[in-house]
């Protein structure tokens, strides 16, 4: 079995089982996540290719000593604006102060109870989720008094230390999640998608029914959007009811899946949750590109959100493996989208050694003209014990130049790093994981959300608290892509409201390509090679010493570090050409180079002739060079740079390369 579009595709199931057990590869055998030693605060730890930096326990009123799994005290999702991380709760928030990733801490902790607590911020102003009928507009903690509230609240945060609560938006079913969508055209107003998933209240708030999906106007199977003024956001209200599952033939607002496919989960064990679609779990919006991805329970959807307030479905897709459509993360360039799949809720433990990879895993799928195909699963792969529920949940893009890779958690199961750059063959890179919370039974706890943020990875513990991380450079991350990634600072992340990634050109995002590059090629020289060199494929030299000249055919790729070239260099409509700490005893000539161009920290013995570059958003690299002729480059389109590392030429600097000595 395998995703299949409503209209229909599918593959063998002999296929499918190959395919899901593609995934990554453990980094160690025996993997050190196996047999880890349990503990609330003392559990053991587990990590490859990461650095745990710091860990703030729970605060008062935050937690139950008697039971750190209470479920009232569930630490939820993750937000984050200036020096600040806001970690959501079942009874508030708290702000904690990320100047210092390896010191982070307590700025204020709002007590407010309500569940389920995602947090966005956007500006002076965060909101917050609230589902559970416990929730008070006051935020009082006595749930038998007061006025009782389900939906979004908004608080005035511009004193941070004293956030403040301006509105509060009544829903008919409350807030499960929410996602900030903001209008490109529109800088006056912010949007929130709503997706509230609990059953309909039942005190008589105006407008709200359980009305059947041929009765009128049922207040299931819909999203709520809400628009927020900036400027006077006490005025918060609803402004819309979309009903993205509608068909699209007879209008019937249940029009996608309204059972699950089959009586049992593939597994044999009773579909939990069931993947009957009637609300969206989680929508991740990317306004920059006018979409948005749903992950509605039974399906995933695709939204055209370039007018806010009135959101259109574009395509939809469903899955026999899929218990519980619950979060959804797109690339940068928008071309693929991650699922995951909550099977169990969050409160089971699915990552048993008999549970099998596409079972509570995410679903890789490109964007292809607007429509979703599926490439593969990934799950994390290394099973975890019956005592840790594990199951993939929320998580955010790296944004490491060329490739796509997402930081994820899994409850106890911990966080991964995926690479899918290649979506059909995801790969674990790095990981941080724990022991049990209680190694004698099953307890609520674990990372709810593992999010990037300005060079560092942050994680909300479900029972324990506030994480830090900082990756460590690896055969799988080299330091230079690390350092690209810690490069992009953004003045706030919410997972949910994913913002363009762009980078500022740099040595790091150079040599990061250069890197990427390397893990490609065809055939690598070191030590002494007599004679002249045509380059085909994508040759390396590494340390190699060539006594002769080197063409480099069109379409092939030279990359040479640390090496020395006894004759002339050409180069005609080449993928890429980068040196790297090498020495040219010639004339270098580069041509109609397609790809990427970078001469850095080397010495040429002649004159340098760069032209005809067409390398759309990579700007040609040279810097720090020795250049004892001519450097003369022109009609490179973009023009090259030198990232502030200045040239020494003993010539003429001409052409576009007259300011770069």
């Amino acid at each position: 079995m395998a995703p299949s579009l409503r209209k229909g595709f599918a593959v063998t199931a002999a296929a499918l089982l190959a395919l899901a057990l593609m995934p990554g590869v453990a980094a160690a055998d025996p993997d050190p996540r196996i047999g880890l030693g349990g503990g609330w605060l003392d559990a053991q730890e587990a990590a490859s290719n990461i650095e745990h930096l710091a860990h703030v326990d729970k605060p008062a009123g935050s937690f139950d000593p008697a039971n750190p799994s209470n479920f009232s005290y569930v630490a939820s999702d993750l937000a984050f604006s200036g020096n600040h991380a806001f970690m959501g709760g079942y009874n508030g928030f708290t702000v904690y102060d990320v100047s210092n990733p390896s010191a982070p801490s307590i700025v204020s902790n709002v007590i407010c109870p309500g569940g389920q607590g995602d947090v966005s911020v956007y500006g002076d102003l965060l909101f917050m989720s609230v589902e559970e009928t416990r929730g008070r507009v006051d935020c009082g903690t006595d749930a038998t008094v007061g006025q009782r509230f389900q939906g979004v609240r908004v608080f005035d945060i511009s004193d941070i230390a004293n956030p403040q609560q301006v509105a509060a938006v009544q829903l008919c079913r409350g807030s499960h999640t929410h996602s900030l969508v903001t209008d490109p055209k529109d800088a006056s107003n912010v949007y929130v998608y709503v997706s509230g998933t609990a059953g309909v209240r039942g005190d008589g708030l105006a407008g709200c029914n359980n009305n059947p999906a041929a009765g009128d106007n049922p207040s299931r199977w819909r999203i709520d959007v809400i628009k927020v003024p900036i400027a006077a956001p006490e005025t918060a209200a609803v402004v819309n009811n979309p009903r993205l599952f509608a068909d699209e033939t007879t209008g019937a607002v249940d029009g996608l899946q309204n059972q699950p496919p089959a009586p049992r989960h593939p597994s044999g064990s009773n579909w939990s949750p069931s993947p009957v679609t009637d609300a969206c779990h989680d929508i991740t919006s990317y306004p920059a590109l006018g979409l948005a991805a749903g992950a509605c329970e039974g399906n995933g959807i695709l939204i055209d959100i370039s007018d806010p307030a009135n959101p259109k479905r574009l395509d939809e897709v469903a899955d026999p493996n899929f218990a519980y459509w619950h979060s959804a993360t797109i690339n940068n360039d928008g071309t693929k989208v991650v699922f995951t799949d909550e099977w169990g809720g969050g409160t089971g433990a699915r990552c048993r050694d008999t549970d099998l990879p596409e079972w509570g895993a995410d679903a890789i799928f490109d964007i292809v003209d607007g429509k979703m195909q599926f490439r593969s699963y990934y799950k994390l792969p290394v099973p975890q014990t019956v005592q840790e529920n594990c199951v993939a949940h929320n998580g955010s893009l790296v944004p490491v130049p060329g490739r796509d890779i997402m930081v994820q958690a899994w409850y106890q199961g911990g966080l991964s790093l995926m690479d899918f750059t290649d979506s059909a063959h995801p790969k674990e890179i790095a990981f941080f994981d724990r022991g049990p919370l209680n190694p004698n039974q099953l307890s609520l706890a674990g990372f709810w959300s593992a999010y990037w943020y300005n060079g560092q990875i942050y994680g909300s513990e479900i029972a324990r608290g506030f994480d830090t991380f900082g990756l460590k450079p690896s055969g799988e991350l080299t330091a230079a892509e690390v350092q690209a990634a810690r490069e992009v600072q953004v003045p706030r992340v919410n997972a949910q409201h994913q913002q363009k990634i762009t980078w500022t050109p740099s040595l790091a995002t150079a040599r990061a390509r250069y890197d990427q590059l390397a893990r490609t090629c065809t055939s690598t020289i070191t030590g002494n090679r007599n004679g002249a060199l045509v380059v085909d494929g994508v040759t390396c030299l590494d340390g190699a010493t060539v006594r002769g000249a080197i063409t480099v055919r069109p379409g092939a790729s030279l990359l040479s570090i640390n090496s020395s070239i006894s004759g002339a260099l050409s180069s005609a409509s080449a993928s890429a050409l980068h040196l790297y700490d090498t020495s040219v005893n010639g004339a270098v000539s580069v041509s109609g180079t397609t790809g990427s161009l970078a001469v850095v920290d080397s010495t040429i013995r002649g004159a340098v002739s760069l032209s005809g570059a067409r390398t759309p958003g990579v700007e040609p690299v040279i810097a720090g060079n020795e250049v004892n002729g001519i450097l003369s480059c022109s009609g490179n389109t973009p023009a090259p740079i030198n990232v502030g590392s200045r040239n020494t030429v003993r010539g003429l600097a001409a052409g576009q390369c007259a300011s770069l000595d």
